[in-house]
């Protein structure tokens, strides 16, 4: 049996349109954010996809992106679970501090070590590491039996939980892992046949 798996990260919000670290922080979404949200629903409404579930993250950008998703596909009857599980990764210290001044406090290197490396997380926060070790688990108890009873399943989320998803759905190394770039809004879709995913868009 067949089923699909849609990840899709939150349109652009308010903090990275400011180029804030954002984390468990809980913006809105810009304009343009909620237009890549629409533009990601009429682009799985062209693939015919018609969604039995919804998960997303305890945080509004990634439920606003899902509800203005399903709103787009006419399909605002299914059931969303929300759970804190899904999301963003904490950035600790970092959170609310801009890019450029988190640089000149700790440093370019340090700052990049910590956005960019897959085991040291910042100051009160968390890597992706400890991202994923709270992702995959709740994906195998929550999310895998509904794929595995052939559902199709939308999952909106954010860059980092999403990042820790592929790494495990495409067998992707902690090297290259925390080189992959999740465009705001733009889909990934995974079909789910004889026990693996293959990413079909």
């Amino acid at each position: 049996m067949k089923s699909k798996l849609v990840l899709v990260r939150h349109g652009q919000s308010e903090w990275n349109a400011k180029n804030l670290f954002t984390g468990w922080k809980d913006p809105k979404l810009t304009d343009l954010g909620i237009q890549e949200a629409i533009k990601a629903g009429d682009l799985l409404e062209t693939r015919n996809l018609k969604f039995d579930l919804m998960f997303t993250s305890d945080l509004f950008r990634a439920q606003e992106t899902g509800r203005l998703i399903l709103e787009q596909m006419n399909q605002t009857d299914i059931q969303v679970i929300e759970d804190q599980s899904l999301n963003e990764r904490n950035y600790g210290d970092l959170a609310g501090l801009n890019k450029d001044e988190a640089r000149e406090k700790w440093g370019e290197e340090q700052v990049h070590i910590w956005r960019r490396s897959f085991d040291v997380p910042p100051p009160g926060g968390e890597s992706l590491k400890n991202t994923a070790e709270r992702v995959l688990p709740y994906f195998e108890l929550e999310i895998m039996p509904k794929v595995k009873e052939g559902l199709n399943i939308l999952v909106a989320a954010h860059g980092n939980s999403l990042r820790a998803l592929v790494m495990e759905l495409e067998k992707i190394s902690s090297e290259e892992i925390v080189k992959l770039e999740i465009a705001t809004g733009d889909p990934l879709t995974y079909e789910y046949s004889n026990g693996e995913f293959v990413r079909i868009d």
